[in-house]
């Protein structure tokens, strides 16, 4: 069951709903394919420094980190 919104969270939404699409940032929203966006996924070997995947793996979803990180940097051009 979901819990119901907090008067902050309905001020927040009620705040976007007003604005016109066209100030809406959607530069961080992945590109969609028809209706659904879901990329292919590809089991990989990485060897990267301890302290580095420490860090990582420091919270929840860790694999999703790198995934959205590395997205990050692909679409900023890193080389």
């Amino acid at each position: 069951m979901r819990k119901p919104l907090t008067k902050k969270q309905r001020q927040e939404i009620e705040a976007l709903a007003a604005k016109p699409d066209s100030e809406i940032d959607f530069s961080d929203i992945p590109e969609t394919v028809g209706t659904l966006y879901k990329p292919i996924k590809r089991a990989i070997s990485l060897r990267v420094d301890a302290d580095v995947l420490a860090w990582l793996q420091s919270t929840p979803g860790y694999q999703t980190r790198i995934n959205q990180l590395l997205r990050q940097a692909m679409r900023q051009g890193a080389k």
